[in-house]
Parts: C-alpha cells; sequence; structure tokens
C-alpha cells in the first residue's frame, strides 16, 4: 500500500514513536493517553456498517481497502483488549483480532511497536455476551479469549469457555465491562463490537474516540442494513472533536473525540 495522505490533524495530541515502517504508512501522529477506549470502525457513504444477510459484509462494505486493514492492524497493535460483541464473533468464523491478521504485511512493525509500548505479543480478544450464547468451538474462544457475561451466561457456558461473571442482568453494563478490564491490567481498549455492542457504550458515555473509515461504496439503507449505532437512543446527540482527516485512495479515515455528554 501507500502511505496515506493526512489532510487535517489537530495539534498537541498524544504521540507514540511508532517504528519508522509504521510512520512512513501512518504520517502524523498516533498515541493514546494512559487510559483509553476507543472504537474502529468502516461505513459506507450511506451509513451503513454492517449488512447481517451477507456473510462477512464488513469486506463488502470496506471495499476491499488496504489501507483499512493497515489502520486496523495499527489501532489493535495499540491495544491492550480487543472488545467485540457476540454478533462480531458470529460473522467472523475465522477471526482473531490480531494485528497481523488485519494486516499481515506489517505483522513485524506491529510487533515492533507492542513490544515498544511494553504490551504483550497480541491484546486479549474479549466478547460480550450477556446471555453466554456462542459458539464456544470458535477458534478465538479455544484460543482463550475472554467472555464477559452473565451469572447465567456463564453457568450456560461453563468450562467451555474463559467467563468472568457481571452479575445477573440481561445486558452487559458498560461501566462494569471496563472496570473488569481495568482489573485486569488492561489500560487501553479497542471496541470492535458491532453496531448493537458500541451503542451500549456511547449511551453510557464509556467511549473516548471514534475512528471512523468511509468507504466510497452505496448499498442502500433497506431495513436489513444496520448503521454505527444500533438499540441506542443518544438524542439530544453526542458532541464529539473533530481529530485527524487522512485519505488513501477513495477512503476516508477520521477520528473524533467523543465529548462528555
Amino acid at each position: 500500500m501507500s502511505p496515506l495522505e493526512l489532510l487535517w490533524e489537530a495539534d498537541g495530541l498524544p504521540a507514540f514513536d511508532l517504528p519508522a515502517e509504521l510512520t512512513a504508512l501512518y504520517p502524523g501522529t498516533l498515541g493514546f493517553d494512559e487510559t483509553r477506549l476507543y472504537a474502529n470502525f468502516v461505513a459506507t457513504i450511506d451509513g451503513a456498517v454492517a449488512i447481517p444477510a451477507v456473510p462477512q459484509s464488513n469486506r463488502l462494505i470496506a471495499a476491499g481497502s488496504a489501507d483499512d486493514r493497515f489502520v486496523m492492524g495499527l489501532l489493535r497493535a495499540c491495544a491492550d483488549a480487543v472488545v467485540i460483541g457476540s454478533g462480531t464473533l458470529a460473522a467472523s468464523p475465522g477471526g482473531f483480532w490480531t494485528a497481523k491478521q488485519a494486516y499481515p504485511d506489517a505483522a513485524g512493525a506491529y510487533d515492533d511497536l507492542r513490544r515498544d509500548l511494553g504490551l504483550s505479543a497480541a491484546p486479549e480478544v474479549v466478547i460480550l455476551s450477556a446471555s453466554g450464547s456462542i459458539d464456544p468451538a470458535h477458534r478465538v474462544v479455544e484460543a482463550g479469549a475472554l467472555v464477559l457475561t452473565s451469572d447465567a451466561g456463564a453457568a450456560r457456558l461453563g468450562d467451555r469457555a474463559k467467563t468472568v461473571a457481571l452479575g445477573t442482568g440481561s445486558e452487559l453494563d458498560p461501566a462494569a465491562v471496563v472496570s473488569a478490564l481495568r482489573a485486569r491490567g488492561h489500560r487501553r481498549l479497542l471496541h470492535e463490537g458491532g453496531p448493537h455492542a458500541i451503542g451500549s457504550f456511547l449511551q453510557a458515555g464509556a467511549v473516548d474516540e471514534l475512528f471512523l473509515t468511509i468507504s466510497p461504496l452505496l448499498v442502500g439503507k433497506p431495513e436489513t442494513r444496520l448503521g454505527l449505532v444500533e438499540d441506542a437512543d443518544l438524542l439530544p446527540g453526542l458532541n464529539t472533536r473533530l481529530l485527524g482527516v487522512r485519505r488513501g485512495g477513495d477512503h476516508v479515515f477520521l477520528r473524533y473525540e467523543i465529548l462528555p455528554a
């Protein structure tokens, strides 16, 4: 891939000392405060982020962008943990949610960055499922991904998955999720959950930043398409502050800070 084009970036952002290969491909700065929860999504021009009827629809929506895969890997490389929802798990039967899997060509540089940041070899994968209705035979579950669930969900999964129970509710409290991950020593959290999973986190004010890739694709908006936020009412709206704009071909890469309500 060619380097992304930096169109604009806010002054004074935190900056990691990226390996030279990553600096060349991602101009400007990238860094996070000591504790941060940031989300990463790709959306079509008309706002679709998932099409449940289409297997692995994220690939369709991303329109085959190597740049998007590179940024996905870069953000994973900075994270202590990657958080996904049960829908995202089911839609990606081969997923491991590692930086290397996102963009193999930069695997060595991602490893160097994690080592420089004092991180483990790969982020812990965290699956959110209050019901525990996930496939324990999924490769990432068998590899030791953590399932945050309810008491009933933990009982359902038994010893077929590594679980932490967060109470008796039918939905997971984002604050409880974050607290449980902080207790495991995870400071920087990357949320790659689907539009249902991210909605509750936005509603709870738990998301600090949003990285949003705009794909040059139009898919229409019948009910079978999902937008960035589902099952959450954010009115009168969350305010954001634009932190950066980059371009890779016909894709635009936006970075926002989510401002407190």
